[in-house]
């Protein structure tokens, strides 16, 4: 048995994903193609490919304890010059994403691990491409706006032809979403 690279994320669902993929590749992304529009909760991942069930496991258990949290993207931030990186920023669901990728990365779940970089919930746009295109992407997102229930979180596998595919949706232990008063309760996705 070989190793396989895995990601966890939580999909921007349609007609948002599809829309910020498209403006991805017109910035000259190459990567938009093979890379579903998310937010990262456990970066690329290489494990076991034996170890895959152990994963499968640990994030149910993570989904159960968990519940639907408002989700909303508004406008563009950069972690240039540090990363080469021009991403929609999360202005609510934040804190409900970091509590998910700190209970995902668990250490002692099959997937400890430490970051790169200090956690900080995003939706890129572009990765690794010139200046100018990156200036053009940060400046035409600058506006954008779009918000939805978030019901779960998947699992993905990168593929040999550098695609992510997902391998499980783990939808959350409870099906009811706060409502937009409780907002002050919308960054705990803790169980009850």
């Amino acid at each position: 048995m070989g190793t396989v690279m895995i990601g966890v994320s939580i999909a921007v669902p349609e007609p948002h994903g599809s829309r910020l993929q498209q403006l991805r590749a017109g910035f000259g992304d190459a990567a938009a193609h093979g890379i579903p529009t998310h937010v990262t909760l456990l970066p690329p991942t290489e494990v076991d490919e034996g170890d895959l069930t152990a994963v499968e496991a640990h994030l149910s258990e993570v989904a159960a304890t968990g519940r639907p949290f408002p989700m909303r993207l508004s406008g563009t931030g950069t972690f240039r010059p540090l990363s080469p990186v021009v991403f929609v920023r999360i202005v609510e669901g934040a804190e409900a994403c970091t509590w998910l990728q700190k209970q995902v990365r668990d250490a002692s779940g099959p997937v400890a691990r430490e970051l790169q970089f200090p956690y900080h919930p995003h939706v890129t746009v572009a990765h690794g491409i010139d200046e100018a295109a990156m200036d053009r992407a940060f400046e035409e997102l600058a506006d954008y706006e779009a918000h939805w229930p978030c019901t779960g979180f998947a699992l993905y596998e990168q593929g040999a032809d550098a695609v992510w595919r997902k391998l499980r949706q783990f939808p959350f232990g409870s099906l009811v979403v706060p409502p937009q008063a409780g907002r002050a309760d919308c960054g705990s996705v803790s169980a009850h």
